[in-house]
């Protein structure tokens, strides 16, 4: 061994310090590089072990050759070796670089097992609350931040107020009983502005409300069971929400959303099929968290990710494998990154965008600014920067079909980021497209679910170089109907669907799963300057066929014999009672028991008020002359009432003569004609007024009128 070290020695310091320092600096990088491989599992196994023992044996090499060529001095061998050396040390570091950035990214974007739930009181801005002030909680033991931790806030904050829960069982009603002054505050979440602010009845609710009160806790996440061990390998479901995080920089993976944005996607590996459903936030479908009562699909967001996700596979029945959270500024950063998009800007339906905006199509900016920020953009085939591709995804009030619209826009979008992404060449752009997801997305799949899509994004880049479609879309629409119901004490406006549409598209979907054993028929290979609406194949679209949903109609003004049709149309019971009200047609219905919009099937009966205002009248009278003449014998009773009958038939018979006279004297053709005509004519319209079957307005078209 002291001949070794003096023959190292005698070698010079030259050799020595290159030598050393080169073998130090491959070792330790090699540890690196080693590690880097090993994280990546699934990708390209066998070559990533060729690697590891390539290396492997050349370190061994350099070791043992390096050293030998050192000591002798043999300049031939020992420099190639030191360059490939210090090369491949290089190397390590630029692979273990990327590798373990790219593994941070994707183990950043899995969402935390715990996080920071708050529930707060919520008053009016003008109310002060007092010992004698009533307060509001949601009747659902299983929400966190509306009862659990309301209940935790009660008791820590030694709240003795009296609390009213049995009535309000949907947090709709709870924050109607709170602004119709039922109740002088109410438990929340404090994410109520996102949940509610893009509601038209509480758009201003941040400014028309205050917080008294606060209660934070650390709970472990719901997001964290919602775990899938199915491989990207094989075919998947994916629902994208879009999340709404205007009040912080970047998305916090836990944040409340109010399902603006849904999107269900299918994915099949092997052949490259994707179809994708967007779904109206306006849908009214059963929610699974609110004992299936119906409401507006976005509600489904007020119980969290995993009562979408019920709500949705209870929809279409399709079980959802994974769910992606992406913040609506992911969309402004990530098309800036790419250098923007290309998408065909569908002109607005309404003139009010051309007489004030010139044709154009303008939307708030991703922090929901007007006036001046208003973002606009020309129609037609149009390069958007981030601000414009968000506002295009966004707007729906420009359009007729408003939700439907803007979810084909969303589409569209998407296409059209996933179009620039697979043209990503240089590594500086795809380290700022990691650095911009990174801060935006969030989901429940797992890195190594994550990892395991590197075959397919290889085979979509293969195909995206070889000149062809790197992916085929399958493009769906539901076929819609408008409706009007309440929800939370007020009318609103929602959507129905014909359940034929609905079958078509998760039909598509099932068998792009492999769920349903028949050959999927790709209607078209998806171009991104395609236009949407001249695509051959829009799977639901135009379908009106299907069970829809059936309301209850306003009767107010309508016959009795309208209500009672429609009872017996729809097997329910009808109680009928009597009112009295002077100012409207005497036996028309007044009001009703059960609101217009309320679902029939959710009710077994309802009661309807008539116009009754002679019988009423009469009654009073008689209750009148019971009461000032107590006094009296039931003779004088029988005597006035005697007198009464005489003077009705002596006033009856005065009428009598007088019509006979009339008819005798009027020698006028003309005033017969009308006469005549008059009466058959009022026939004919009670006859019509009877015969109504209900307000055409809220009835549904049968399938021979949509046909």
């Amino acid at each position: 061994m002291k001949v070794l070290f003096k023959k190292i020695k005698n070698a010079g310091k030259g050799y020595n310090f290159f030598y050393f320092t080169s073998l130090i600096l491959y070792i330790t990088f090699y540890v690196f590089f080693f590690r880097s491989m090993l994280i990546l599992q699934g990708i390209e196994t066998a070559l990533r072990i060729a690697l590891l023992i390539f290396f492997g044996l050349f370190g061994i090499l350099y070791l043992i050759f390096g050293l030998t060529s050192m000591i002798t001095r043999k300049k031939k061998i020992f420099i190639p070796f030191t360059i490939f050396a210090l090369i491949f040390t290089i190397l390590f570091g630029i692979s273990s670089y990327y590798i373990n950035k790219i593994y941070n990214v994707l183990d950043n974007f899995t969402t935390s097992d715990t996080s920071t739930y708050t529930t707060v009181l919520l008053t009016l801005k003008d109310t002060e609350l007092t010992d004698e002030s009533v307060l509001g909680m949601i009747n659902n033991e299983t929400n966190r931040e509306n009862y659990i931790l309301a209940k935790e806030m009660i008791e820590k904050e030694k709240i003795k107020n009296e609390i009213k829960s049995d009535d309000y069982d949907d947090i709709h009603i709870l924050l109607s009983a709170l602004y119709n002054g039922e109740v002088d505050g109410i438990f929340i979440s404090k994410d109520y502005p996102i949940l509610f602010g893009n509601e038209e009845k509480y758009q201003n609710i941040l400014q028309e409300t205050k917080v008294v009160k606060s209660y934070s806790k650390e709970m472990k996440t719901e997001e964290s069971e919602m775990i899938s061990t199915k491989s990207l390998t094989e075919p998947f479901t994916v629902l994208v929400l879009g999340v709404d995080s205007e009040f912080e920089d970047e998305l916090d993976p836990n944040a409340a959303f109010n399902g603006d944005t849904l999107m269900l996607i299918t994915f099949n590996p092997q052949t490259l099929n994707a179809t994708m459903f967007s779904i109206p936030r306006d849908l009214y479908v059963p929610i699974s968290c609110n004992n299936n009562r119906y409401s507006k699909i976005n509600s489904a967001a007020y119980g969290g990710t995993s009562c979408v996700v019920d709500t949705i596979e209870n929809l279409t029945d399709i079980e959802i494998d994974y769910f992606i959270k992406i913040d609506f500024k992911a969309v402004v950063d990530l098309v800036e990154t790419i250098g923007g998009i290309d998408v065909d800007v569908e002109p607005p339906d309404y003139d009010y965008y051309n007489s004030v905006y010139n044709g154009r199509l303008c939307e708030q900016d991703s922090l929901r600014r007007f006036g001046e920020h208003l973002i606009c953009m020309d129609t037609g085939m149009q390069h958007l920067n981030g601000e414009q591709a968000l506002a295009y995804a966004r707007n729906r009030h420009g359009y007729l079909e408003s939700d439907i619209a803007r979810g084909r826009h969303q589409q569209l979008v998407l296409e059209a980021i996933a179009q620039k992404l697979v043209q990503t060449a240089s590594i500086s752009d795809f380290e700022n497209i990691l650095d911009t997801i990174s801060k935006h997305i969030a989901t429940n799949m797992k890195t190594t679910q994550i990892l395991s899509f590197y075959q397919t994004i290889k085979s979509m880049l293969i195909q995206a170089l070889a000149g062809n479609d790197f992916i085929n879309i399958q493009k769906t629409y539901l076929t819609y109907y408008n409706i009007e119901t309440y929800l939370g004490g007020y009318q609103v406006s929602a959507l129905g669907y014909y359940s034929g549409s609905l079958d078509a598209i998760t039909e598509a979907m099932k068998e792009n799963l492999g769920i349903l054993k028949t050959e999927t028929i790709r209607t078209f290979e998806y171009d991104y300057k395609e236009d949407y609406e001249r695509s051959s194949e829009i799977i639901g679209k135009g379908i009106y066929k299907g069970s829809t949903l059936n309301f209850m109609p306003d009767f107010r003004g309508e016959s009795v014999s309208t209500a009672k049709s429609f009872a017996n149309n729809n097997d329910l019971s009808l109680n009928i009672e009597y009112e009295s009200d002077p100012d409207e047609i005497e036996g028309i219905i007044l009001r009703q028991s059960i609101p217009e919009g309320t679902m029939v099937k959710n009710i077994s009966g309802f009661t309807i008020y008539v116009n009754n205002y002679e019988e009423e009248k009469q009654t009073t009278i008689d209750n009148d002359k019971e009461t000032d003449n107590d006094t009296e014998t039931n003779n004088d009773k029988e005597e006035d009432k005697e007198q009464n009958n005489e003077q009705d038939k002596e006033q009856d018979n005065k009428q009598d003569k007088e019509e006979n006279n009339s008819n005798k004297n009027d020698t006028t053709p003309n005033k017969e004609e009308e006469k005549q005509d008059s009466k058959p004519n009022d026939k004919k319209e009670d006859e019509e007024e009877e015969t109504i079957p209900g307000n055409p307005s809220i009835s549904n078209p049968t399938s021979e009128e949509l046909e």
